[in-house]
Order: structure tokens, then C-alpha cells, then sequence
């Protein structure tokens, strides 16, 4: 582990507990932590810095993903099913990733995101109640498609954002509420961590011993941002998922033209 001061090790654990919790109640940690990682450690070689980063957050997403099991209506099944399917979709983004400009999908994602932020202000009742019955089989294999595979291989390709449009994406196909939505983004998420983290523990990338430290902060911040969406319901998902996305939006415009 490289040489950090004091300030700056209380920063990057702050940065991992807030992370968390942002993480479990609708995605998007990843703002935060791979920012925080890069400005406490300018000196260190962008690959510890992912490394590091998904160390942390595979850990504090199994610990909401469990959170969520133990308490709100998740298909675990469906679940684990769509996760595999965007582990495989995450590597062939990886594979295509080195002959993709970022300046090019920038603008992109921008637009879309802000097309669903317009589409949940303008759709109070968008992911505050379930659909009528269980999701068909037809909207089970589009969620595990287009869902896990499709978004899957955006993350291997750009990757900003993935937890949030896996939200809005199996609210949309599965018709869930936000908080089952959340939940089951979250056990997605730790299948698409896990190949990632393997990737960079075999490449030894990881910085294990800061990662280990910052890993138990947003294990809290999960479980504690899981219980919250629990507990206060959609609306307030709702409200977090329109802060991310425009802080996305801000994030990515800041890349692309500062």
C-alpha cells in the first residue's frame, strides 16, 4: 500500500461510506469513490485505482444486496439470471472499449439521461407500484437480453452510471417499484463486480490493504442506505435517483468540456 497520510485515509473512508449508501438506495456510488480514489491517490497508477475501486464497492453491494433479500420481494432467481447475462456483456464492452472514443459516447449518454430525468419528473407514479401480476416470461428474457447484456456492455465499454440505468431499466421491463428495482440492480451489480475484481486480482491491480479498510466503511454505508430505501419507500428512491442522474450528467459534462 503506498504511503497516506491521515487526512487523507479519513477522506477516502468518508468517501466509501457515503458511496454506499448512495450505491444501495439507487446506484451510482462509483461517482464518488473512483473520484475520491483519484484525487487521495494522484500518484498511483490508474489500474490500482480501478482495482481498488471495485474491491471496495463488491463488498459494500453484497452487503445491500443481502440487506434487500432478507426484506423486500426479489427474484433472486431473475436476478442472478440477468447478472450473468451482464458479466458477459460487460467483457465483450471491455474487448470493444480500447477502439471507442469517450468523446464521441459522452454526449450520448448525456442526452439520454437527461431524457429520463424528464421521463420520471413528468411520470410521478413511474416506479412507485408494481405492475399487475408477475413479469412474463417475454419480459423475463428481454430483462436478461437488453438489461443484462445490453447494459452489461456499456459498463465494460464506459461504464459512469451503470447501477442507475440498471434501476430505471428493470423498473421499466420488469415493471418493478424503485426499491425492488434497487434491489435487484444490487445482485446484478455483485455478479458484474465479481468478474471485474477477478480480472484485476489476477492482473494485481488491488490495492488489498486500503482497499480492506475503505471496504468495511461502505459495507456500512450499503446496509444502511439499503434499510433507508427500505423503510422510506419510492418516493425517496425516486428523489435520490433524479439527484444521481443529474449529478451524472454534470459529472460527464465536466469530462467532456472542462
Amino acid at each position: 500500500m503506498p504511503d497516506i497520510s491521515l487526512t487523507t485515509l479519513v477522506f477516502l473512508c468518508a468517501a466509501a461510506l457515503v458511496a454506499g449508501w448512495i450505491d444501495a438506495v439507487v446506484g451510482g456510488g462509483g461517482l464518488l469513490l473512483l473520484p475520491a480514489l483519484l484525487l487521495g491517490l494522484p500518484h498511483v497508477p490508474a489500474a490500482h485505482i480501478l482495482g481498488t475501486n471495485k474491491a471496495v464497492a463488491i463488498v459494500g453491494t453484497t452487503g445491500a444486496a443481502v440487506t434487500y433479500v432478507r426484506k423486500a420481494p426479489v427474484r433472486v432467481r431473475t436476478a442472478v439470471r440477468i447478472g450473468l447475462a451482464a458479466l458477459a456483456g460487460s467483457m465483450g464492452g471491455a474487448f470493444f472499449a480500447a477502439g471507442i472514443s469517450s468523446d464521441v459516447l459522452r454526449p450520448v449518454i448525456m442526452v439520454v439521461l437527461l431524457g429520463v430525468a424528464a421521463f420520471v419528473m413528468l411520470r410521478p407514479s413511474f416506479g412507485t407500484a408494481e405492475g399487475k401480476g408477475p413479469a412474463t416470461r417475454a419480459r423475463v428474457v428481454t430483462a436478461i437480453v437488453l438489461v443484462g447484456g445490453g447494459i452489461g456492455f456499456y459498463d465494460g465499454l464506459f461504464g459512469p452510471g451503470t447501477g442507475t440505468f440498471l434501476v430505471l431499466a428493470l423498473t421499466a421491463v420488469l415493471h418493478l417499484d424503485l426499491v425492488t428495482a434497487s434491489a435487484t440492480a444490487k445482485i446484478v451489480n455483485v455478479c458484474t463486480n465479481a468478474g471485474a475484481l477477478a480480472m484485476f486480482a489476477y492482473q494485481g491491480t488491488v490495492l488489498w490493504q486500503l482497499a480492506a479498510l475503505m471496504a468495511v466503511f461502505n459495507l456500512a454505508g450499503g446496509m444502511f442506505g439499503a434499510r433507508m430505501a427500505l423503510r422510506k419507500g419510492a418516493e425517496f428512491v425516486r428523489g435520490v435517483l433524479l439527484v444521481v442522474v443529474f449529478s451524472l450528467v454534470a459529472k460527464l459534462a465536466f469530462d467532456q468540456w472542462a
